[in-house]
């Protein structure tokens, strides 16, 4: 198995994979399994994973799920991959309702892709139930999916929708990734993302702000009273989802970074 490993690392260090050692590793680790020596199967997959991975697919995409949070999820052609970045929102949503972990709460995931975000807070808070919606079928077929492999399937419903149309009712937490990459931008993207994440989930609009404007329309009415909506954002959006969200009534709680330094999370409250 070491001389296979070292076959598959050189191949990948060759195409200029970054992490060549590591790619290498979770390769071998995923699709070989820990016996010594490879059968016919697991030789067949391993190559037929190495020629995706070269051909430019992302690692992750090659295996087909991903961890965050400490649980696995798969991925689709209609989901983003959950990234450690957003794992930010966890820590932000720990940090403000943790208090209540044993009350029966009642969450909201907008856009929940591969449901990463709604599936992590419920693994959090046992007595909460949870909504995620989006607008892709094929996500809400995923998301559906991890909430059954995670355990938290008689917890979580999907919806497949635009924002809140057809909800009722109060959140206590409501979460969202939405799409905030500007529309001129999705062509400068690194090519991992550009051609392979979907781009309804990146297009922000003109000025990456469409989906907060969207949201600063609707939490409001959707935030029960001491709830709190957290908001992932890009870089240098701070301020512009700041005033939208405070325009619309919300107060602005906390700024959460991620583990490189740059502001991830936005805290809001509908309390005055």
């Amino acid at each position: 198995m070491s001389e296979t490993r070292k076959v598959l690392a050189r191949a990948l260090r060759q195409a200029g994979v970054a992490d060549w050692s590591f790619e290498a590793r979770i390769l071998i680790e995923d699709l070989a399994g820990a016996g010594d020596r490879l059968d016919i199967d697991s030789a067949t997959r391993l190559q037929a994973a190495l020629t995706r991975r070269l051909a430019g697919e992302p690692l992750w995409r090659v295996l087909g799920a991903r961890e965050f949070w400490g649980l696995s999820f798969r991925l689709s052609t209609g989901t983003l991959e959950p990234r450690p970045d957003s794992e930010t929102l966890i820590e932000a949503a720990l940090q403000h309702l943790g208090e209540r972990r044993q009350e029966a709460l009642a969450f909201l995931d907008l856009g929940t892709g591969t449901g990463c975000l709604l599936i992590a807070a419920l693994s959090e808070f046992p007595l909460a139930r949870g909504t995620g919606v989006d607008l892709s079928e094929d996500a809400l077929a995923t998301a559906v999916r991890n909430a059954v492999s995670n355990g938290v399937a008689d917890r979580a419903e999907f919806r497949l929708a635009r924002w809140d149309a057809g909800l009722c009712g109060k959140f206590d937490l409501i979460l969202s990734n939405p799409p905030y990459i500007s529309s001129r931008e999705i062509a400068l993207l690194e090519p991992a993302v550009r051609d392979h994440d979907p781009h309804l989930a990146l297009d922000g609009g003109a000025d990456g702000l469409d989906a907060y404007r969207a949201l600063a329309g609707l939490l409001p009415a959707r935030l029960a009273p001491e709830g709190r909506a957290i908001l992932e954002i890009g870089a240098g959006q701070e301020d512009d989802v700041c005033a939208l969200m405070q325009a619309a009534g919300l107060r602005h709680l906390q700024s959460h970074r991620d583990l490189g330094g740059h502001v991830r999370a936005l805290v809001f409250t509908a309390e005055l």
